[in-house]
C-alpha cells in the first residue's frame, strides 16, 4: 500500500473549512499535516512540513503572484487551488504561476481526493470545459506569466522592459499574446483575475 500524501490546508470559510478537514481526516490515503494556514504563514509551514499538497483557497490570496513565489521557494510541494466556478483566464493564469491545479468549489469530494493525488504525481489538472467560462485556452509561457505579473502590478511598458531586460516592443508582443490567451482586451481586465480585484466568496464544498 502506497504511503499517505501529506495534505496542508489555508485559510477556507467556515463550513468549507470543516468539509475539508473531515474529507481528509476520514480519508485513509491522505494526512492531514496542518489546516487553516493564514497566506502570510504559508512560506514558514511549507518549509517546516513539507506536505505534499497544499490545498489553497484563491478567494483569499491576497494577489495571484504569491501562487508563484510558494511554488519558487517550495518546489517540492504541490499547489492545488480551489476558487469559485474558475473562467479559463483564472485556471490558466494559476497554472503559469505554478500551480498543479485548479479546481471548482462545487466539485465533487472524490473528485477533489483524486485531484490530490494527482496533483501529488506532478499532474496539471484544470476545470473540464464546460466548468469554465470558456475551454481550450492556450497555457501561457514563462516569460509570459512574469510580463503577466508585472502588468498586474501596475507597471508600464518601459518599467516591464527594464525589469526584465528586454525591448519595449518585446513586452508590447508579451501583452497581445497574454491578452489573446487569457481572453481579455484591457490592463482592467487582468485586474479582475487577482483574487485582490474582487474575486468574490465562494459557495463551501459539500461536506
Amino acid at each position: 500500500m502506497s504511503p499517505a500524501i501529506t495534505v496542508a490546508t489555508g485559510v477556507f470559510e467556515d463550513l468549507t473549512a470543516i468539509g475539508l478537514k473531515t474529507l481528509l481526516a476520514d480519508e485513509p490515503s491522505t494526512e492531514l499535516v496542518a489546516d487553516g494556514v493564514r497566506a502570510e504563514d504559508l512560506p514558514r509551514m511549507l518549509a517546516e512540513l513539507a506536505p505534499d499538497v497544499a490545498v489553497l483557497n484563491f478567494g483569499t490570496l491576497p494577489s495571484v503572484s504569491v501562487v508563484r513565489q510558494l511554488h519558487e521557494e517550495h518546489p517540492g510541494t504541490r499547489y492545488v487551488v480551489i476558487a469559485n466556478r474558475p473562467g479559463a483566464a483564472e485556471a490558466n493564469q494559476l497554472l503559469a504561476f505554478g500551480a498543479t491545479a485548479c479546481v471548482p468549489k462545487d466539485t465533487q469530494a472524490r473528485d477533489i481526493v483524486n485531484a490530490l493525488h494527482l496533483a501529488s504525481r506532478g499532474m496539471q489538472i484544470a476545470p473540464r470545459p464546460t466548468d469554465v467560462e470558456s475551454g481550450g485556452a492556450e497555457l501561457l509561457t514563462p516569460r509570459e506569466a512574469q510580463v503577466l505579473e508585472k502588468l498586474q502590478d501596475g507597471m508600464t511598458n518601459a518599467q516591464i522592459a527594464l525589469e526584465l531586460s528586454i525591448g519595449i516592443e518585446t513586452v508590447r508582443t508579451h501583452a497581445r499574446n497574454i491578452y489573446a490567451k487569457l481572453g481579455v482586451s484591457s490592463r482592467r481586465d487582468l485586474a479582475r483575475l487577482s483574487p485582490a480585484g474582487g474575486v468574490s466568496p465562494s459557495a463551501p464544498l459539500p461536506a
